[in-house]
């Protein structure tokens, strides 16, 4: 008789690299969504642009010392929000211990964050497939949290043209990716139509990295 899904491993080995711990946001959920709420009021969504001068899919904002941005200069991490020249909202309290613990459930100790990035998903949106180069320090692994509406994770090889992977992730579930995996391409597919509970018809992403 096969196993359900529902016996898996709360925390589970991906690829060498890679862990993804279902439900791991699911006990703090309250506090994650009324801090997203804060940092929304200081540093509102954004469309932000590629160097090219496209408008980008995905709305976003920061938190934390460093705020990853993307316009006609290129892609980069700065100290102050490029709208209203201020500092980055504050990382919330319980961002930081989310992030702590995921990584170091994946085996990456000490990890401490000091970007954010915080995205939103509405239904048909995607990523496209990328790397994560903008970091100084590749040593320290990415933390991805989701929220709201399910997707689908892509993960690729070292090469764009690698197969990918594709692993589904809902509502609390935390994926955390480095060392030899640090690089990999990856993205999200189209978000489908939904409504969750708490966030309606949208995704929210929260990533982790130590930027500077």
């Amino acid at each position: 008789m096969n196993a359900s899904l529902f016996d898996e491993p709360a925390v589970q080995a991906i690829a060498p690299g890679v862990t993804l711990v279902r439900g791991l946001a699911l006990p703090v959920e309250k506090p994650l969504l009324d801090a997203i709420a804060t940092v929304l009021d200081a540093a509102p969504w954004r469309q932000m642009q590629t160097p090219g001068g496209q408008n980008m899919a995905v709305w976003m904002t920061n938190c934390g010392p460093l705020g990853w941005v993307s316009d006609r200069a290129g892609y980069r991490y700065q100290a102050s929000d490029p709208i209203s020249a201020l500092p980055w909202p504050a990382l919330p309290a319980a961002f930081a211990a989310l992030a702590h613990e995921a990584a170091e459930q994946a085996g990456y100790a000490d990890f401490t964050p000091d970007a954010c990035l915080v995205n939103r998903y509405l239904p048909g949106t995607r990523l496209s497939l990328h790397q994560d180069r903008d970091e100084q320090d590749f040593t320290q692994p990415i933390v991805s949290v989701s929220l709201g509406l399910p997707a689908v994770f892509l993960l690729g090889g070292l090469s764009r043209s690698d197969k990918t992977a594709r692993l589904p992730l809902s509502h609390g579930d935390v994926l955390v990716w480095g060392g030899p995996a640090r690089l990999r391409f990856h993205g999200v597919m189209p978000v489908a139509e939904g409504q969750h509970p708490a966030l309606g018809a949208m995704r929210i992403n929260l990533t982790f990295r130590k930027a500077g």
